[in-house]
């Protein structure tokens, strides 16, 4: 009997302490790290600003106008409202020369710097892995400054800052999370009007029909 009361309570000595042993040693589970979300990108792109020749003098009939390309660098900057929905601003500046084409050939008009701020709204399309691309549409405002005349037969030259619709697409292709290669194009819709004095002082009026193509590619980064 003593040698059964002292089996039992060894096998009870032993459970409680094999269930105290497992009580102790509790499954540890860590979820994995999800790192914030960063809603800013930027973007350093070469930009080619393509003009279509367009445009007209009023005092002249069968005038038009045509306006030199230009390469330029160019900034922006993207902030994601979610994944999808995101707005970009672009930055940089422009210089082009306006020359006289049909009944105005020959005629050198003048040139002017350009600072075109560009805001566009966008749509980027998550679901096709490292290449992200989008559309977009927005308004540019256009400054021009430091304009001069060509002299000769134009002595004075100003083109009016003007705005302008925007119609946008594009794809980033993500080599990480981080980094990218962009291409995008624009397409303006911008007609300054122009005003400007002849030589012997009569003043004379008209538009420039930029409608630019901006065509640009440069890195992504992403935050």
């Amino acid at each position: 009997m003593s040698l059964l009361l002292a089996a039992t309570a060894i096998t009870g000595v032993s459970t409680t302490s094999h269930a105290a042993d497992l009580a102790a040693v509790k499954p540890v589970y860590k979820a994995p790290a999800v790192e914030a979300w960063n809603p800013w990108m930027i973007r350093l792109r070469v930009l080619g600003v393509i003009p279509e020749n367009g445009g007209h003098v009023n005092q002249v009939a069968g005038s038009s106008l045509k306006t030199s390309d230009a390469v330029v660098p160019e900034l922006d900057i993207t902030y994601f409202f979610t994944k999808n929905l995101a707005a970009e601003i672009i930055l940089g500046v422009t210089r082009h020369s306006v020359s006289g084409a049909d009944a105005l050939a020959g005629v050198d008009v003048g040139k002017a710097w350009l600072l075109p701020p560009t805001l566009t709204f966008q749509y980027h399309f998550t679901d096709l892995g490292a290449f992200k691309p989008y559309i977009g549409a927005g308004v540019n405002y256009t400054w021009f400054f430091s304009q001069s005349a060509a002299g000769g037969a134009v002595i004075e030259s100003r083109l009016k800052d003007a705005a302008a619709p925007v119609l946008q697409f594009g794809f980033d292709y993500m080599i990480d999370r981080h980094w990218g290669w962009n291409v995008d194009v624009k397409k303006l819709w911008l007609r300054p009007n122009w005003e400007g004095t002849l030589a012997d002082g009569t003043p004379i009026t008209g538009q420039v029909k930029l409608d630019p193509w901006l065509v640009s590619t440069g890195i992504t980064y992403k935050f």
